[in-house]
């Protein structure tokens, strides 16, 4: 029944795709990175409205808008809303009004991930079509239990992968990863990331209750909004090889050029936790912070100008701002 587990001498079944997935990034005649080299620079900021905007959402706004205000780009919003459960439509006014106090304009209407089912829907359907992507009708216990019964890496092991299994209850949608070979990516940040795909396990794409995962619904509509580049936290750098290989899968065109942020620490060198932390940038509202204050400080978390001087007015700092300055280790909030 099915194909033994892939870290126990490899997944059976046949490989769509290539066996090496790399993003290409424009170079400059140096040999550097060239993070500008596109016709427009297109940026977004994607909040998830289940909590208040907090310092490393406001940061991640802040450097995508200063990148897209230097480059004569755009910067857009989009409303990832697809966790019905755990979002709240209130919340969304609330960021709004954080980002306008800290002086950060949109371009454009905002779009709310939510109204795009019908488009994610459509790229499950291609993936399912061409072979990419396979039903699957594995609970995370019997997952679980597997993994534990043959004393290996726990994680998914292809049981489902060549069962040809359809639409059913509880039934999820995964993508089938290359067995072997890499996906690499220039990050204008860390330079050069790989990931073995052999290490990668065949990733959900749709719930059982027919949502999309956040790495299908990022890469469709990073992909149908014309976004450029993807900045941010470095949280999230496990989530682009799966974008990559989705974007490879659905024969999307373009390249998406990409920058993770360090992490801001607390005192103990923890990430920050919106739950521990005092991290809501509406408290700091709240308390009489000036937002100039506010936005030269969030500068510094990670970037810093070359002249040393950390206060100044918004416009200095997108003229000095750099995304390939950006700090590799932690940022320290205090």
């Amino acid at each position: 029944m099915g194909c033994s587990g892939r870290r126990e001498g490899g997944r059976a079944g046949p490989k769509i795709l290539s066996e090496s997935v790399t993003q290409p990034t424009k170079r400059g005649p140096d040999g550097t990175i060239d993070p500008v080299n596109t016709p427009v620079a297109r940026v977004r900021f994607a909040p998830s409205p289940t909590g208040y905007l907090h310092i490393g959402g406001a940061r991640t706004a802040l450097f995508n808008w200063l990148f897209a205000r230097q480059q004569g780009g755009e910067f857009v919003l989009r409303i990832e809303d697809t966790d019905a459960e755990r979002s709240r439509p209130e919340l969304i006014d609330i960021i709004f009004r954080s980002l306008e106090w800290l002086g950060l304009d949109w371009d454009g209407t905002p779009v709310h991930q939510s109204e795009r089912g019908a488009m994610h829907l459509a790229a499950v359907e291609k993936l399912l079509g061409n072979g990419s992507a396979y039903w699957c009708s594995c609970a995370p216990d019997e997952v679980k239990a597997r993994a534990e019964a043959r004393g290996g890496t726990p994680g998914y092991d292809g049981f489902c992968r060549d069962r040809a299994l359809g639409p059913g209850d509880g039934h999820v949608v995964r993508f089938r990863v290359p067995d072997t070979g890499i996906t690499a990516f220039d990050d204008l940040i860390r330079g050069t990331v790989s990931f073995e795909n052999a290490v990668l396990e065949d990733f959900v794409i749709l719930r059982s209750n027919g949502t999309p995962m956040f790495h299908l619904a990022n890469a469709v509509d990073d992909a149908d909004q014309g976004i450029t580049h993807v900045i941010r936290g470095e949280d999230l750098i496990n989530v682009t090889p799966k974008v990559l290989l989705i974007r490879e899968a659905l024969s999307t065109p373009g390249e998406l050029i990409f920058a993770h942020l360090p992490l801001i620490v607390n005192e103990k060198r923890q990430k920050l936790s919106k739950r521990r932390d005092d991290v809501s940038v509406g408290d700091y509202i709240d308390r009489g912070y000036l937002s100039e204050a506010m936005v030269n400080y969030l500068a510094t978390l990670g970037w810093g100008p070359p002249d040393g001087i950390e206060i100044r007015p918004l416009a200095e700092i997108v003229d000095l701002f750099r995304i390939t300055d950006v700090n590799k280790s932690g940022a320290f909030f205090d």
